[in-house]
């Protein structure tokens, strides 16, 4: 059944003219990105969910940043599978199209994508907490603490935390992309986090022909034309063949 679902979006992805696509986690996860769910959320006897949030750094901030800089650790010798490459060739070879992504890890921008919509924040990405400056800074020798350097104020990692919004300029610019598509593909998510779950319903009622590629279902599947299961570092790639 997978291979008759491949050809329907092989042959829809050629009829489309403005695809956005929306990453999650299970992307990622077949370059090894943790999850930092069950047991992978555990960092010394801490829970990922207890330090990511703004009154874990209000509190400790030194604390908060060590466990960020063991993520970037982690991170840093990560590289892009093929399903970050493929979707980073489509990029090059159709006139209009976004990447929307929950992911932090920068592997899409490694691989090559440009337009691309961070609706989480980036990890490699620094946010002053005093003047709001961001600026990218892929050390991994940061200072325990470290500061700006335009106003000396402490700076945070730019990503959203458990507790605080999306930044509505960011958030404004998914929902005109998807507003506008004519063709969706959701790639590795849980289709449980929002607003993130809610964008391919969105799309589906603007006229949008709306597809999945996840290793199962999620609770969001029945709502799209198309849901394929599989990897999708075995699955992304072949979709090339259809934009050319």
């Amino acid at each position: 059944m997978t291979d008759t679902n491949l050809q329907i979006l092989r042959s829809r992805l050629q009829q489309g003219q403005d695809l956005v696509v929306l990453t999650g986690a299970g992307i990622s996860a077949e370059s090894g990105v943790p999850t930092f769910r069950g047991q992978d959320g555990l960092w010394r006897h801490y829970r990922a969910m207890d330090l990511a949030t703004p009154q874990a750094f209000g509190r400790d901030p030194r604390l908060v940043w060590e466990f960020y800089q063991w993520r970037r650790q982690l991170l840093a010798p990560l590289q892009p599978n093929p399903a970050h490459q493929a979707l980073a060739a489509l990029e090059a070879r159709l006139p209009r199209f976004t990447l929307i992504t929950q992911n932090i890890d920068g592997l899409h921008a490694l691989a090559g994508s440009r337009r691309i919509i961070e609706l989480h924040g980036n990890i490699w990405h620094l946010r002053c907490t005093g003047c709001g400056q961001v600026r990218e800074d892929r050390r991994l020798d940061l200072p325990p603490l470290p500061t700006c350097q335009a106003c000396g104020a402490l700076l945070r990692p730019h990503v959203v935390w458990f507790g605080e919004m999306l930044d509505p300029a960011v958030l404004a610019a998914a929902y005109a992309a998807v507003e506008t598509c004519d063709f969706m593909l959701i790639i590795g998510t849980s289709g449980l986090v929002q607003p993130a779950a809610s964008l391919g319903r969105l799309a589906k009622q603007r006229g949008a022909f709306v597809a999945e590629i996840n290793l199962e279902p999620t609770p969001q599947s029945d709502f799209y034309d198309l849901s394929l299961q599989g990897k999708a570092g075995d699955l992304v790639p072949q979709l090339l063949s259809a934009s050319g």
